[in-house]
């Protein structure tokens, strides 16, 4: 091959650069539209916001039915290597009606004895079987983080909603 053929050839590979770039910017850019039209297209998931539970006059005659039994407070360390407190105990119905969800409000104090931290928790979800009466069941809450103020006692526990069957 000559000289003259080679210089020719790079001179053509030389003016087909820019269009290769080109049309490889072309290509990311349209990618990049796709993907912000199938963003703005999609909807967004639905968030739950969780209704209370009623706590009518009905609910609140029922609330001396139940029992919380043999309160624990344990902590453990979570895979990443963090403390994790668990609340853990039993609910007991004493009623004649089957529980389907039960919420409770939790109070952790200080040494003084003032709140520190206030939470509301369900102690089974909707799918869950129902309490039958005169059953019992095991439930477990976990908290990543608690005020340093706590002062490390069971929290107090006080129904605030509930959904009889």
């Amino acid at each position: 091959m000559s000289r003259a053929e080679r210089e020719h050839i790079m001179e053509e590979e030389k003016s087909r650069a820019p269009i290769v770039l080109l049309v490889g910017a072309v290509a990311a850019l349209l990618l990049i539209g796709v993907f912000y039209l199938i963003g703005r297209l999609t909807p967004a998931p639905a968030k739950t916001v969780e209704q209370p539970l009623p706590m009518g006059p009905a609910e609140q005659a029922y609330v001396p039915q139940i029992q919380f039994l043999e309160p624990k407070v344990a902590r453990a360390a979570n895979f990443l290597n963090q403390e994790v407190t668990f609340v853990f105990g039993t609910v007991l119905n004493n009623g004649p009606h089957p529980i389907r969800q039960i919420e409770v409000t939790l109070e952790f104090h200080d040494p003084f004895n003032q709140v520190v931290l206030r939470d509301k928790q369900r102690l089974f979800g909707p799918n869950a079987v129902p309490l039958a009466p005169h059953d019992r069941r095991d439930f477990q809450l976990g908290y990543e983080t608690l005020p340093v103020q706590w002062n490390q006692g069971y929290p107090t526990m006080t129904i605030t909603g509930l959904q009889l069957q």
